[in-house]
């Protein structure tokens, strides 16, 4: 697997983490992030960071490996 693409499912399997614990918040009003490694550690504030980095990171590239969206 080529870095762009290992770089690309990394990226895309933190913003599925992001999305679903989001979605656990509005549900049943569980981080499971904090649940995981504690409120306000640094753990739990990197796997934030690495999170919205992952959505920037996803969001800039979206076009180029969308199957959808993509040059076609």
């Amino acid at each position: 697997m080529d870095n762009k693409k290992l770089l690309h499912v990394v990226a895309f399997a933190l913003v599925l983490v992001g999305a679903l614990n989001w979605g656990l918040v509005g549900l049943l009003k569980l981080n499971l992030v904090e649940a995981i490694f504690g409120m306000g550690t640094m753990l739990t504030n990197v796997v934030y960071l690495l999170v919205g980095a992952s959505a920037v990171y996803i969001a800039l590239t979206h076009k180029d490996d969308c199957r959808v969206c993509g040059k076609k």
